[in-house]
């Protein structure tokens, strides 16, 4: 028998690695785990050469059937169940330069490492479908409840504690860990109050649920929260973040979009109102095809119109449509899927089981969606014949489409038009959706390499379908449609979307994922840390939780895993450094825009206005000089829109506001479910020098010197300062380190009257002179930079 040298090597080093993994494994029960032990070597030590595009030697370890194929030379380099027959095993054996695996240059294997390779095939080389692709597993414990508090407040038991605790104490007792205590009432609703409305809990509410001894004390407050419309604005960011929304249409020209903030109102609406995440997905894949779809269920619909849009002069229409096809598959596959399928657009996945038709057969499903646009919010007394002149124009449109598909000189002429009918749009209050062509259907091919002017039709048009790893792909003998796909991504037969789902609620409350990449849930993603929690919160979701949003955070946050404190004990810094078995809770910097709202909540600036067109904070001009041809002609709100919430902000992809983007905001270009949490200089001094932070400052030392009916004592000042900002009272060396700051800077402006004059602005108080004012603005200044008012803890 002969092998390909070079595919045996490559197999062979990674089960040099792989045997210094499972040896204690087999050592203790004599039962290789393949998902913990084998597969994350296999992807990062073998699949770069021997697996999807790439398959040297004819040889492949994306599957078992893969695996154990035939080489290039007629023979597989391993027979299950016979180790002695296995030509792999043979070659790790030997001694000859010539014939040995690994190569001389490499580490050969030791003996043990070698009875262990021996005692993996005589096992029959087990591969069990990947931890994502199985049903839900079954835990023994069974559901009870008692008369305890915790049945109490509704929340379901297992042996008379939430299942949190209960599966994370379980994996807490194997490493020998005991859980953190609770965190302290204060640091608690605070943690609560950012996790569920992004904003700071007022002190009087800090107050009462510190003095509040009553079971339900805790819970009340979960409840609150829950039913405050800020909670709608706070989860609404994490998913418009990973629809990559923007109110502008991205590449060189960026184009305005006037419509986008109705779907961003949409979202906060749907999840303000516990729309059940089923529905929520329904209406956002395929909203226009529900029986008797609504203005509402249309405007869903531009979760698929965040894809960019190319509006620049010679670009062919037609390839920059099958761009945002392209878009549409990669988000929808990431975003509900957890799945990488966007890089099969040219070829087989090179780590998992998903092969290049079936990136085509998801493409399929949005290939015949075009935008229609409609009045989708207020209706003009002239809509009809606005309706129809746009009609007119979109007749023009679609006949210079159908021929510029193969008359690429009429490109420009293409480009302008649609430009036009923006500019169109934009002016008349027209709102664009996702609409399914009835006639001229277009066929779906398989594009080669991924060239659009290059469609494989020897393989025949591919119908609309799911990868066919994943449970429930449809018969390619009926017709199917968006509606039918929303409907797969929600059954209960497909557990993967409710995986990835609650992983991301639990990423949001937690700082960190149970599985650590959420938008990976591949081979190259890393297995979950609690598997059996995952599949149980998964399952209770769509059961019991009814894909209730709000009713799996209820779950989440009432659990004494979620409650404990944040602090690091000495014996988890050499045991669990990264918190993976959660014996405590995280700490975390707040989003960039959360860091914003905090800094005007306190300043009592902070309007909290909900939904509506987006607004326009003040923007350094150099930032609109940086637009397409400086069409960016940016002039900051007044009045209250100055100060709404972040999430608000009009965001332009080629100007984004610099706060956004110093504190990790993402682009808006690609889904994003995980955040970057970067911790910079520049971070540092926008908060102590941009414009916003300032104002803030000014409008909180205003707050506090005239809250009340008699001008504070200096101390008072200072802990009240602390109380608004981080929830507590101000500690006495805390004290005397600010009140000796601002004794420093009255001094200072006391001598300086044009500079105090200056600091203020236009803000002013009669209860105290301009140089003492800005004594306390620099002082408040140092406080709203505190990395402890910043940080979720």
């Amino acid at each position: 028998m002969t092998l390909c040298k070079s595919c045996l090597c490559i197999f062979t080093c990674a089960l040099v690695l792989m045997s210094n993994h499972v040896f204690a494994q087999a050592q203790s029960d004599g039962e290789i785990r393949f998902e913990e032990d084998i597969r994350p070597i296999l992807t990062e030590h073998c699949a770069s050469c021997h697996g999807g595009v790439k398959k040297q030697g004819g040889f492949s370890v994306l599957s078992r059937s893969l695996l154990l194929a035939e080489t290039d030379s007629g023979q597989p380099a391993v027979v299950p169940a016979d180790a002695e027959s296995s030509e792999l095993l043979r070659r790790v054996r030997s001694s000859d330069p010539g014939d040995q695996m690994p190569p001389q240059g490499h580490d050969r294997l030791s003996p043990q490492e070698i009875r262990d390779l021996e005692h993996w095939i005589q096992q029959g080389v087990t591969w069990p479908e990947h931890w994502a692709y199985q049903p839900l597993s079954k835990t023994t414990a069974q559901l009870t409840s008692d008369d305890g508090d915790a049945s109490s407040i509704g929340q379901p038991l297992i042996d008379g504690i939430n299942p949190v605790d209960w599966f994370v104490h379980k994996k807490l007792a194997q490493q020998k860990l005991q859980p953190s205590e609770q965190a302290g009432r204060r640091i608690l609703l605070r943690r609560l109050s950012l996790d569920l409305t992004g904003l700071n809990p007022l002190p009087e509410e800090l107050k009462s649920f510190e003095e509040n001894e009553l079971p339900d004390a805790f819970i009340s407050q979960v409840d609150r929260l829950l039913a405050s419309p800020h909670f709608g604005e706070r989860w609404a960011r994490h998913w418009l973040d990973e629809a990559r929304y923007a109110d502008s249409e991205g590449y060189e020209k960026d184009s305005v979009k006037n419509d986008a903030w109705r779907f961003r109102d949409w979202v906060i609406r749907a999840i303000n109102d516990d729309m059940p995440f089923d529905e929520f997905t329904r209406r956002q894949i395929a909203g226009d095809l529900l029986p008797d779809a609504t203005d509402d269920d249309r405007i869903a619909t531009q979760f698929h119109l965040q894809a960019q849009f190319n509006l620049e002069g010679g670009v062919d229409a037609e390839e920059d449509r099958t761009k945002r096809v392209i878009d549409r598959v990669g988000t929808v596959s990431s975003v509900w899927l957890g799945s990488s399928l966007a890089c099969c657009q040219c070829h087989d996945h090179p780590y998992d089981s998903f092969r290049q038709r079936d990136f085509y057969a998801m493409y399929a499903f949005f290939n015949n969606a075009d935008f229609a646009a409609d009045f989708l919010g207020d209706v003009p007394a002239n809509a009809d014949k606005l309706r129809e002149e746009r009609k007119a124009k979109w007749s023009k449109i679609a006949d210079l489409l159908r021929r510029q598909v193969d008359d690429k000189n009429l490109s420009d002429d293409v480009q302008s038009q649609l430009s036009s009918l923006r500019s169109y749009d934009n002016s008349k209050g027209f709102t664009r959706y996702l609409t399914e062509r009835k006639t001229d259907k277009r066929k779906t091919w398989v594009f080669t390499r991924g060239d659009f002017l290059q469609p494989d039709q020897a393989q025949g048009d591919v119908a609309p379908n799911v990868p066919s790893v994943l449970p429930g792909a449809f018969d390619d003998t009926v017709d199917r449609n968006r509606l039918d796909l929303a409907e797969w991504l929600v059954s209960t037969e497909n557990p993967l979307t409710a995986r990835v789902e609650v992983n991301k609620v639990w990423m949001h409350l937690f700082g960190q994922a149970l599985t650590d990449q959420p938008q990976e849930f591949g081979s190259r993603g890393s297995a979950p840390s609690h598997p059996e929690l995952l599949d149980f919160l998964a399952s209770w979701f769509m059961h019991e939780g009814g894909w209730s949003r709000k009713k799996l955070i209820r779950l989440i946050v009432s659990s004494e895993t979620w409650r404990q404190s944040s602090v690091v004990r000495p014996e988890l810094i050499a045991h669990d450094p990264n918190n993976h078995f959660l014996a405590r809770q995280n700490r975390f910097r707040v989003e960039a825009e959360i860091v914003r709202d905090l800094s005007l909540q306190v300043s009592g600036l902070l309007t909290d206005e909900i939904g509506g067109p987006s607004v326009f904070p003040p923007l350094p001009s150099i930032i609109a000089e940086q637009t397409y041809a400086g069409s960016f002609k940016f002039k900051a709100s007044e009045g209250s829109d100055r100060y709404r919430r972040g999430l608000y902000t009009f965001f332009r992809r080629t100007a984004i506001d610099p706060n956004l983007s110093t504190f990790d905001c993402p682009d808006s270009s690609l889904t994003s479910a995980q955040r970057d949490r970067s911790n910079n200089p520049l971070q540092a001094l926008a908060a102590l020098h941009n414009e916003v932070f300032h104002e803030a400052a000014q409008a909180f030392s205003v707050r506090l010197l005239t809250e009340g009916e008699s001008a504070p004592e200096s101390s008072a000042i200072i802990d009240r300062a602390l109380v608004l900002t981080t929830g507590r009272h101000a500690y006495e060396m805390e004290k005397e380190q600010l009140l000796e700051l601002q004794q420093a800077a009255r001094i200072h402006y006391m001598s300086h009257p044009k500079d105090a004059v200056a600091l203020c602005g236009q803000y002013t108080t009669d209860r105290v002179s301009q140089p003492e004012l800005a004594a306390w603005i620099a002082t408040m200044r140092i406080v709203l930079n505190m990395d402890e008012f910043l940080t979720r803890s």
